[in-house]
């Protein structure tokens, strides 16, 4: 337990100090993890409401912060290039992001062009029930990234690696709100990167 949870330090420490210099972007992730959270709680008495909350909201959001406002130059502080950095990510890289985002922003284009999803649904009468069979769709393609990337660590590492990610990622709204609660008023007071450097200082 002692390994595995150092593990998982290790990962949410690397993701900090790789992908989230921009205080542009921890803001966005203090919302995206605020949102999760409420998905979180919708998930067990109105899942499509949770989500449309965990993608329009919480993973659009996110992922803005990292395509548009993050860093892509050498990172001096961690002496590190972007390619290097995108070779280590032990979870979704840009590259796999972008695979992840197209899949579900073509969903509902799919199953617009073909109303019962290859037989899948009743085809919808109205908008309500589009939307609800919409939601499903993306419910299920959170599950299937969470658990294809879980999976796909297990072969290309090990098991606790891919464990432990499954646990950082589940628990990452809770991590993101402790970090980056203050990152809105770093903001107005006109810091637009983090310059922390110690990573005593997060572990």
């Amino acid at each position: 337990m002692n390994e595995f949870l150092q593990d998982l330090r290790t990962q949410r420490w690397d993701d900090h100090r790789y992908y989230h210099h921009s205080r542009i972007n921890q803001s966005l992730h203090l919302f995206s993890a605020m949102s999760f959270l409420c998905a979180y709680v919708l998930i067990f008495t109105n899942p499509v409401a949770a989500a449309l909350a965990g993608w329009l909201a919480a993973m659009v959001t996110r992922q803005v912060g990292h395509f548009f406002f993050e860093p892509k130059g050498y990172d001096e502080v961690n002496h590190a290039t972007h390619e290097y950095k995108e070779a280590v990510k032990v979870g979704y890289n840009l590259q796999r992001k972008v695979v992840l985002m197209a899949i579900w922003a073509a969903s509902p284009i799919v199953l617009y062009f073909n109303s019962s999803l290859f037989g899948i649904f009743t085809p919808a009468a109205n908008t309500g029930e589009f939307i609800r069979q919409m939601g499903l769709i993306w419910l299920a393609i959170a599950a299937g990234g969470l658990i294809f990337r879980t999976v796909h660590l297990f072969i290309i590492r090990d098991v606790q690696t891919g464990l432990v990610w499954m646990t950082k990622i589940l628990t990452d709204p809770y991590h993101d709100i402790k970090l980056y609660h203050m990152a809105p008023l770093y903001l107005l007071r006109g810091e637009l990167f983090d310059t922390q450097t110690a990573p005593e200082q997060h572990v």
